[in-house]
């Protein structure tokens, strides 16, 4: 058991096991596939993810009974460090890992964690989220997606029509969490239930969004009389709004760590090309370089209090709000560095560098998730105890 190692023996396990899984083509990848970048070697990725769950490296932090290894928070951290630093690919299965995973464990029946946390575990079933509609992004109480239990011809089934946005690898994935409307005149919080629904299926259509970065990565997806079973609701019908939020909770928390270690990867780079560009001197770059040296290490404060406190509540609103404006003032920091040959590509007809990639993806951090704005008003309400915002 893991538990029983010392931090020390722990991370010499994850330094060697990586060492002698990332090679040949995992190597040659050098960790790419984050934010803005999730194109790159996509089938690879998803060898790898394999190889992880054989290994026992997924669902690290679950608990024994559920198919994790009961992982402690400085274990937990120790493998993102060591992972990041073997610059071995990037990840494809957050949302079923980080966010789906965990919200199973704490809400889900018996039935459905032995269901699916399996398929997470090896890394054979892929999950995107069904949050966000054209109507209904930060806004999330305004979902507009519907579903129906159909009880006819012997049937027991929920029938799902509408429209989800910004669905994040919804082309690739197997499942889809979403919120949607289930009592008929319910508005706002109430009537909203959390369904897992099939991807592969015939009332299901996703189209790629291409971005600025050149990717694509996002989606629309589109549920026409789409069906999932009766049982596939997690919690009680009409409570999916407590669900959807833990698992909000559970995004600004733990799954925060990972992230963090990437981020202090593209600081040191923004750190060296400060030095090649001849501004480690200049006070007003070294001023915002410390800045944001200094903000990353209270992320990493922040979120190892969150993950110390058990389910996640409005309070994890504030690692949402800190990280997306702390990426976005990195990207424009890099940008800045570069100078003139930050804006110029890289090659025609449309080839965008690393460093050009994080300044166009990270506009998008103070907005996907819940806007900075969102964002502080769940900490003046639900934590400060401040009046609601007008109408």
């Amino acid at each position: 058991m893991i538990t029983s190692l010392s931090d020390d023996e722990f991370r010499e396990l994850a330094q060697t096991w990586l060492a002698e899984n990332v090679i040949g083509d995992y190597a040659a990848l050098k960790g790419r596939g984050g934010p803005g970048d999730e194109e790159v070697g996509f089938d690879l990725r998803v060898a790898w993810e394999k190889e992880l769950g054989a290994a026992g490296w997924i669902g690290l932090g679950w608990p024994l009974s559920h198919g994790g290894r009961g992982a402690t928070v400085s274990q937990q951290i120790i493998w993102a460090e060591e992972y990041t630093r073997a610059e071995a690919p990037a990840r494809v299965n957050h949302m079923g890992e980080n966010l789906l995973g965990p919200t199973l464990i704490e809400y889900g029946t018996a039935a459905q964690c032995d269901r699916f946390l399996p398929g997470i575990l090896d890394g054979t079933e892929r999950w995107c989220q069904g949050y966000s509609e054209p109507n209904a992004g930060s806004d999330l109480a305004n979902v507009q997606t519907k579903a129906m239990l159909d009880e006819s011809a012997g049937k027991r089934e929920w029938v799902i029509n509408g429209q989800k946005v910004w669905t994040s690898l919804a082309h690739v994935s197997h499942w889809c969490f979403i919120v949607a409307r289930t009592e008929a005149g319910s508005v706002r919080h109430k009537g909203l239930s959390f369904l897992l629904v099939p991807m592969v299926q015939r009332g299901v259509e996703t189209r790629i969004i291409h971005q600025v970065t050149g990717g694509g990565e996002f989606n629309e997806t589109f549920f026409t009389d789409a069906r999932t079973g009766a049982d596939m609701i997690v919690g009680a019908p009409g409570d999916g709004w407590r669900v959807a939020m833990g698992l909000l909770g559970f995004e600004r928390g733990i799954s925060t760590l990972a992230q963090q270690v990437g981020f202090e990867r593209e600081l040191q780079s923004s750190i060296e090309l400060a030095r090649t560009f001849g501004k480690a001197d200049d006070p007003v770059i070294r001023q915002r370089l410390i800045r944001a040296h200094t903000g990353l290490q209270l992320l990493r404060w922040n979120a190892l209090r969150s993950m110390g406190s058990g389910v996640p509540g409005p309070e994890a609103s504030i690692s949402k709000l800190f990280w997306g404006t702390w990426h976005r003032d990195l990207g424009e920091l890099t940008i800045d560095i570069m100078g003139a040959a930050g804006l110029i590509g890289e090659a025609l007809p449309y080839e965008l560098s690393l460093e050009q990639k994080l300044f166009l993806f990270t506009r998008s951090d103070t907005i996907y998730g819940g806007s900075n704005e969102i964002q502080r008003n769940v900490l003046g309400e639900r934590v400060l105890g401040l009046p609601k915002e007008p109408s």
